[in-house]
């Protein structure tokens, strides 16, 4: 993640990713579930199986949270504005 990341910044490429921390790791963007939630649903599961549970018994469970993370910092970088729409829309903007 860090190298696609950085990869991304040496090209000038403006970019958006799937897990918001990414933004925090110096992402441009992301826009999805967080990825520590997701990592608490899969441990859930885990546990239930290794407690009995039949795997094909579990539901499918899918994330009902999604956030917009924004890295100011690399706009500036990238040379970017930042609608204020979509400012206003981010669950969290990063400095």
């Amino acid at each position: 993640r860090g190298r696609i990341i950085t990869l991304a910044a040496e090209l000038g490429l403006p970019a958006i990713y799937q897990w918001p921390e990414t933004a925090e790791e110096g992402g441009l963007m992301a826009y999805g579930p967080s990825l520590h939630g997701a990592l608490r649903q899969v441990t859930s599961l885990v546990v239930k199986v290794l407690h009995g549970r039949k795997p094909g018994d579990l539901p499918i469970e899918q994330p009902t949270r999604f956030a917009l993370y924004l890295n100011l910092k690399t706009a500036r970088a990238l040379n970017l504005l930042v609608p204020p729409l979509t400012l206003l829309r981010a669950d969290k903007t990063i400095e």
